[in-house]
């Protein structure tokens, strides 16, 4: 299966502990373009946009302007950019990108490989690159790689009355979650609202069809089986929601969680609101940071929980650049995507906590962290690079979105109450049935 491919070309590749760090020179010619102004829609965030602090520098270099004409986070550029396809009107060049939303986008994009020199291309990790392309073709320059593990607030697990505490009620000793039993038991041990919440997770959008997914199979479940028809109304299915139930109904949550998107939950860990955080490496330095966090002394990093099949469920992907068959300058827009994620850039990015999509990048960031008084962060890197070995995408196929979107309101109206959770996913399993019907899968 396509999918299985995938996956074993993100575990052979991007499992980058032993990833050689010659530095490699911007020999790249990014061209010259005066007076041309380059319309791009990107992705904005925390963890987003001090990469497009370095745009005046690519505007010096080729002489040409960048017009930011739309930055929301994902779910909203996405649904921006659907509109803009069915409208006929793609007057922007460059679009962030995701490795899950690409493939539905059909010809929106261009094939890069077809644009960039090989010389370049083989400067990126080969497993996330490979993991950039739909049907054969590079749609997308990948500029950060994405996988979940746990944050966590150190002094609530060196404090002796917690030890004590958790000691009497579960007879074992307190230590971070190594199982989503446990990340459970946790979330709900430390709450005590509203002064302190045991953890948040977004709750529409794919950010929550997705973090279902991630439990679903470290459960051993799956979304779909091998043709295609959902299974994720399954025994583990179930297991995987009733774990948002739970926390929910204990009050272990903010309220508004379902809710929530990626910004909400980082700034409620970095107000030190939560106890736990499962999130992703682009959160790092911003919790680490002392001038924008209130735990940056206090910061903890494990390797995310397994499930009840002993596995993780290594929900990860890749943030991209891509350009448009419409652009009226694809130089001038592969020049930047280039730009934007070249050495330098993912250097920039890596420092932030994300983790590169540059091989040389992996080994230079580890030591300016340790040579930087940043060992907290290169204690991270380890964190993360050990959980690449479980990495795996959501189904790389165009309707993918679409089952979330159908997916995501029935998880929410199971968590706070309104459905009961095998009716809940029974009901979306029938819709998704229809989708991928219509789609001609069988």
């Amino acid at each position: 299966m396509r999918m299985k491919l995938l996956k074993a070309t993100l575990v052979a590749c991007c499992a980058v502990g032993g990833l050689a760090a010659s530095a490699q020179a911007d020999d790249f010619d990014y061209g010259s373009f005066p007076d041309y102004t380059l319309k791009v829609k990107l992705i904005g965030g925390t963890q987003y946009e001090k990469l497009y602090t370095r745009i005046p520098e690519w505007e010096e270099m080729t002489g040409a302007k960048v017009e930011i004409v739309s930055s929301k986070n994902h779910f909203d550029l996405d649904r921006e950019i659907k509109q803009d396809i069915a409208a006929g009107d793609i007057t922007w060049c460059v679009g962030s990108n995701h490795t899950s939303f690409a493939p539905q986008y059909g010809d929106l994009y261009i094939d890069l490989s077809e644009a960039i020199p090989q010389s370049e291309l083989d400067k990126y990790v080969p497993g996330t690159l490979e993991s950039a392309k739909v049907d054969g073709r590079l749609v997308q320059l990948p500029r950060v790689t994405d996988v979940s593990n746990l944050y966590y607030r150190k002094s609530l697990y060196a404090d002796p009355a917690n030890q004590q505490a958790w000691k009497e009620k579960y007879g074992t000793d307190l230590a971070p979650p190594k199982t989503y039993d446990e990340f459970r038991d946790q979330v709900i041990f430390f709450a005590d609202p509203p002064n302190l919440y045991g953890t948040a997770f977004a709750g529409k959008d794919e950010g929550m069809s997705g973090r279902f997914m991630e439990i679903l199979r470290a459960n051993g479940g799956d979304m779909f089986d091998d043709e295609f028809r959902p299974t994720f109304n399954s025994p583990e299915g179930v297991a995987a929601l009733q774990w948002f139930i739970d926390v929910y109904d204990a009050g272990a949550v903010p309220a508004g969680t379902v809710n929530y998107t990626w910004d909400d939950i980082g700034q409620a860990m970095a107000a030190g609101q939560l106890a736990l955080d499962l999130d992703w490496p682009g959160f790092a330095a911003f919790f680490a940071d002392p001038s924008s966090s209130k735990i940056s002394d206090d910061l903890g990093y494990a390797v995310a929980p397994v499930g009840s099949s002993g596995k993780r469920g290594g929900w990860s992907g890749s943030h991209s650049f891509s350009v448009t068959e419409d652009c009226d300058n694809k130089d001038a827009a592969v020049s930047f995507a280039v730009f934007m994620t070249n050495d330098e850039s993912e250097l920039m990015e890596a420092k932030a906590g994300n983790l590169p999509t540059r091989t040389a990048t992996y080994d230079e960031v580890i030591a300016w962290f340790n040579e930087n008084g940043k060992e907290n962060l290169a204690e991270m890197f380890q964190v993360w690079q050990e959980s690449l070995a479980d990495a795996r995408t959501p189904p790389l196929i165009p309707e993918w979105i679409q089952v979330s979107n159908v997916l995501w309101p029935e998880l929410q109206a199971a968590i706070v109450g309104e459905k009961a959770p095998q009716d809940a996913l029974d009901d979306a399993a029938e819709e998704a049935t229809y989708i991928m019907e219509d789609a001609g899968y069988y």
